[in-house]
């Protein structure tokens, strides 16, 4: 039995709709700027014609599961939120065309992408990485997975509400690259394992939350999602 000099961290893992056992997470991929609308908003739009599609990783770690309250973050005075639907990876596959990428959608669910809107764009602005701005402690927000083994989601309305306010209202076939692009594009730079999370994109829309702020959310068809947003650390 192997001894470790410290108790390891638990394996990150999400309730499945209809079922007793969970969805372990292995990574999670997140699409940036895949609505022109949200693209044009934060002042870099997008030009599928000469561009690719571009993604960054939050740690498995920074998953919550939805329902919860979450600390203000540290360092930041610009907490956003990006409502998103996420692709549920179930098959490895390397390379896959768009023909086949199907075959590893084992489902979806609601996601918040939380975001240092600030520490991001200095960021960006530098050509720093987005780390400090994106891979944030409590930062990944999901819903329970919906399994449908297979399905390729072309639209559906997703938006999301603070406070009861709608701040976002969108439909996902407005994705720029949509799912059956993305799949195949991502696996072209990684060998996509079950239990990966893939963060589609958010539309136009996003903005600052504080302590006391309310969530709401939902991608219709698949499920729903809320969070709350507690005092700052």
């Amino acid at each position: 039995m192997t001894s470790y000099l410290f108790t390891p961290p638990a394996v990150q893992s999400l309730p499945i709709r209809g079922k007793t056992e969970r969805f372990p997470i292995n990574r999670i991929f997140c699409v940036g700027r895949n609505y022109h609308a949200h693209a044009v908003e934060m002042g870099r739009p997008v030009d599928k014609s000469v561009e690719q599609a571009f993604y960054f990783t939050k740690s498995p770690q920074t998953l919550v599961e939805s329902g919860a309250t979450v600390d203000y973050p540290p360092r930041t005075n610009n907490y956003h939120f990006e409502m998103e639907l996420v692709l549920a990876i179930g098959k490895e596959g390397f390379r896959v065309s768009e023909a086949n990428a199907h075959e590893l959608v084992y489902g979806y669910a609601a996601g918040l992408d939380m975001t240092r809107r600030d520490l991001q764009l200095v960021a960006r602005d530098k050509g720093r990485p987005w780390d400090t701005g994106k891979d944030i402690e409590q930062g990944s927000v999901c819903s329970e997975i919906v399994p449908m083994p297979g399905v390729v989601i072309e639209n559906g309305a997703i938006a999301l509400e603070v406070n009861g306010v709608t701040k976002q209202s969108s439909n996902v076939d407005k994705l720029i690259w949509n799912i059956r692009e993305i799949i195949a594009d991502l696996s072209t730079y990684y060998h996509l394992q079950p239990g990966d999370l893939i963060y589609t994109g958010t539309p136009e829309g996003v903005g600052a939350v504080v302590t006391g702020d309310k969530i709401t959310g939902r991608v219709e068809g698949v499920a729903e999602i809320a969070l709350n947003i507690g005092a700052a650390q």
